[in-house]
């Protein structure tokens, strides 16, 4: 079973919260790595597309499982549960992929299963706890309760890092000229 959902990234309620002058609360499209839910910013998510497998390219990074085709556009894939060091690794029905605009590059995210949209007031986040500067964190972007789960706000560009974003693109150009 293949599906594709396009998500449109205003609201009339965003729109009114804007006029109005009122902090309007932030939008997260909620998914699930394993046994832990994570949120990234809805601004950043262009679809939800099946997991199909990916055109495999050789000396591709391990979180980079390959390239799709996407109305003409190559998009690189990556497992975010490689990414994050998942270890259960299984590739079913509710197996799904994120297609995101992150700094201007689409690529796709895999994960194991998107749950929602959640709008967040900017008083129901909480800042990430920092342990000694570890910079292997810096993709936390906050953390909220949500019906009483963690759920760990990704700020998506930190999480994969410049280098990542510059082999994503050294991924895409290789594949469109094979």
């Amino acid at each position: 079973m293949s599906f594709s959902t396009s998500l449109s990234t205003s609201s009339p309620r965003a729109a009114s919260a804007t006029a109005s002058g009122q902090a309007q609360p932030q939008e997260f499209l909620v998914f699930h790595l394993g046994q832990e839910v994570y949120g990234v910013d809805i601004l950043h998510v262009q679809e939800i597309r099946s997991y199909e497998a990916p055109t495999r390219l050789a000396h591709a990074p391990a979180s980079v499982l390959g390239v799709i085709n996407l109305r003409g556009v190559i998009v690189p894939i990556i497992d975010l549960r490689l990414q994050l060091g998942c270890e259960d690794l299984r590739y079913d029905d509710t197996t799904v992929v994120i297609v995101l605009n992150v700094a201007g590059r689409v690529l796709g995210a895999v994960v194991d299963a998107v749950a929602d949209v959640v709008a967040l007031p900017a008083q129901a986040l909480r800042p990430a706890p920092q342990f000694a500067g570890d910079p292997a964190l810096a993709y936390v972007r906050a953390i909220a309760d949500v019906e009483g789960r963690m759920l760990i706000l990704v700020d998506i560009a930190a999480l994969l890092g410049s280098t990542r974003l510059a082999e994503l693109d050294t991924t895409a150009i290789a594949a469109t000229s094979a």
